[in-house]
């Protein structure tokens, strides 16, 4: 591998929906390139980007791929990420590591919904971007109109750079207007002299010097152009749009010229920020010199059945060679640096050294998670955590072997490391292991991960509604527990006021006993005794919340009382004041957001509303819809299953837990009832 210098480093991310042609593009620049001796294909499973066995079966990336390939003394850095919401992770932690995002359209679909989510994502981080529509080979493309779409939805800032020369069969390639051919084809679709005008004047906007030429009317170099071309990408102010097909690679060698001529180096790129851990802990940016001292990020980790862990880190500043230590800001340990490799699909490349640009990944360190920062012992940083969606589509699990639960609890832990978009927790309420996800399809791939590397199987049902109990008004009650049955009886009286706080104030307790009418060794008794009981619920098993007790009132009686008659009189009391209270039942409800095509606006809304839903908001992007909505969790347990057969596949979601409310009354009894008849069985 010939030798290069940051400056030579061109770090880049694939993103876009699922299906638009990602994958087939990466294959084919890595083949142009000569980094692959043949044209890898998704379809017959041949591709080096998706290597690992559930991707090869269901023919589709599910996690990043991370290749590089040489061109025009341009070290490419490629990252080739998952396009369906679903495994969304891959991409976000990819954008987190390069300068540039190469947003992939496919012809025959336009705009989808990831290809906004991964626009805003990359755009809000503040890459350079570059959009590239492939699949111009297909049946019923209307480019202008295409044109139009992208810079309604991304701005105006997106000018195409490539313009076809032909569509559908009829495709034969590609022109370049920046740099014209003496003769242009015919079949050119789009005004060629409008389109370059408009590039032109975009470009020159960027440099006062060639602004000044263009006004005056003068003709600017294309050499010059070019300079000011790069400076408008890495700032943004100018999107380069660039068109291909990946069967006959019609293109590709033009997008692989736009990377390595025009996307920003690591030096020219977005400046990365870091935090000094020690001293003022002021913001300071990273300088990308081999002579600063030495900082990284880890942005995705898997286990390689046969290599055991391997963690990649993106290099910001200094230089890694020589096996040394570097420090983990999370771990506050210092790790000593094996050996390093450069990864392409699935094989990894041994190399020496590390410089600012460098992907590296390192193998067998254990406590390196996603987001660490690795930073020189003697000069400690942090770079920000990378930020990731809460995934809200749970299951309850439990192995099918009888015996496998600590083994599961391992399997479940390395698959947490490797996605940072998938949870797992044990339900304190309901007891149920529960695996959350991004969609019921990202936790298909996850157990399937479960049964193939792991050899666990696991039953899967719908985890229970957390539901909780509280009351609406406030109660007064007295119980006087007194028992004699021969020798040392039972005696314990308490008098309780009892009000409701805000929702999330909890539970809180107060005494207000004067005159020793109970003895103060008795009070956490009775506290205790309220634990216990509001822990355990009365109405449907559910913990009680938002609850005021006072102990106002009692009496005791020399030899009978005990801690344990105080408990007994607190519990009863309790339950009295509480049947007395107006309790009710509390259910969780979430914030959701629909992405929809606008067509099923309609549908969606009337179905939001049909299951309690209240609309808070809309946002419409291109052809897009975004609802937003507040809805009770129980009405959701199943909603991706139906908007998908709502809108045809068209249609996604995401949700986050916003607060806790009322269950209305008609559905109480329900519950109640059920509960009631899950305590019988269990007794």
């Amino acid at each position: 591998m010939g030798q290069y210098e940051t400056k030579d480093i061109r770090n880049v991310a694939f993103v876009g929906h699922g299906a638009s042609g990602k994958t087939s593009l990466v294959e084919g620049i890595l083949f142009k390139a000569g980094a692959t001796k043949r044209l890898g294909s998704v379809d017959d499973g041949t591709s080096i980007s998706d290597f690992d066995p559930e991707e090869k079966e269901r023919k589709t990336t599910i996690d990043s791929s991370i290749l590089h390939c040489n061109w025009q003394g341009r070290e490419i850095n490629i990252i080739d990420t998952p396009g369906y919401p679903d495994f969304i992770s891959g991409a976000i932690s990819a954008l987190s590591a390069v300068e540039t995002a190469i947003v992939v359209i496919a012809a025959t679909s336009g705009i989808q919904v990831n290809t906004q989510k991964m626009w805003d994502i990359a755009s809000d981080a503040g890459l350079a971007r570059v959009v590239v529509i492939t699949k111009m080979d297909g049946d019923n493309i209307d480019f202008p109109a295409l044109l139009d779409s992208i810079q309604n939805a991304f701005g105006k800032e997106c000018i195409p750079l490539l313009l076809p020369v032909g569509h559908g069969p009829d495709f034969k390639g590609v022109v370049d207007i920046l740099t014209l051919p003496d003769e242009v084809p015919g079949e050119v679709i789009g005004d060629v002299e409008d389109s370059r005008e408009k590039l032109i004047e975009a470009i020159v906007s960027v440099c006062d010097e060639q602004l000044e030429k263009y006004l005056d009317g003068k003709e600017i170099e294309v050499e010059k152009l070019k300079g000011c071309f790069s400076t408008a990408i890495a700032s943004g102010s100018i999107v380069p749009i660039l068109c291909c097909e990946n069967k006959e690679s019609l293109g590709v060698e033009e997008i692989v010229d736009v990377i390595a001529k025009f996307t920003p180096s690591p030096g020219k790129g977005l400046a990365r920020m870091c935090v000094s851990i020690e001293g003022e802990g002021e913001e300071k940016e990273v300088e990308a010199s081999k002579g600063a001292p030495f900082s990284a990020q880890v942005f995705k980790s898997i286990t390689d059945p046969f290599v055991g862990k391997l963690s990649f880190f993106r290099v910001y500043s200094g230089e890694l060679k020589n096996h040394p230590e570097v420090y983990n800001v999370r771990t506050e340990k210092n790790e000593k640096i094996g050996h390093m490799f450069k990864t392409f699909g699935k094989e990894q490349q041994e190399i020496k050294s590390a410089i600012p640009g460098d992907i590296v990944t390192i193998s067998k360190v254990e406590d390196i998670y996603v987001s660490d920062t690795l930073c020189d012992p003697h000069v400690k940083v942090k770079f920000k955590d990378i930020k990731f969606p809460n995934p809200m589509a749970s299951l309850a699990i439990e192995p099918k072997n009888r015996g496998a639960e600590q083994k599961i609890s391992e399997a479940l832990h390395r698959l947490v490391v490797e996605d940072s978009t998938f949870k797992v927790s044990r339900d304190v309420q309901t007891h149920e292991l529960v695996v959350t996800g991004m969609s019921n399809l990202h936790l298909d791939v996850i157990l399937s991960r479960l049964k193939s590397r792991y050899d666990i199987e696991v039953e899967s049902r719908q985890p229970k509604i957390p539901h909780k109990e509280t009351i609406t008004t406030k109660a007064n009650a007295q119980y006087k527990h007194k028992k004699q049955t021969g020798g040392k009886g039972q005696y314990g009286e308490v008098y309780l006021r009892i009000e409701p706080l805000e929702r999330g104030g909890g539970f809180e307790f107060a005494s207000k006993i004067v005159g020793g009418a109970i003895p103060s060794q008795y009070i956490p008794a009775v506290e205790k005794g309220l634990r216990e009981t509001i822990a355990k619920g009365i109405l449907s098993n559910n913990p009680i919340v938002d609850v005021k007790v006072e102990l106002y009132d009692g009496s005791f009686h020399n030899v009978d009382s005990s801690e344990a008659a105080f408990k007994i009189a607190a519990a009863k009391a309790f339950n009295l004041a509480f049947n007395d209270a107006k309790p009710v039942l509390l259910e969780p409800v979430v914030n959701i957001e629909v992405t929809i095509p606008s067509e099923f606006m309609g549908d969606i809304t009337g179905n939001l509303s049909s299951r309690r839903g209240r609309v808070q908001g809309m946002d419409s992007f291109g052809d897009l819809q975004v609802l937003k909505a507040s809805i009770p969790m129980d009405e959701v347990k199943n909603y991706e299953t139906e908007l998908k057969s709502m809108t045809g596949g068209r249609g996604s979601y995401t949700m986050e837990l916003s607060h806790y409310d009322v269950v209305p009354s008609h559905l109480t009894q329900a519950i109640i009832a059920q509960a009631k008849k899950k305590a019988e069985t269990v007794d």
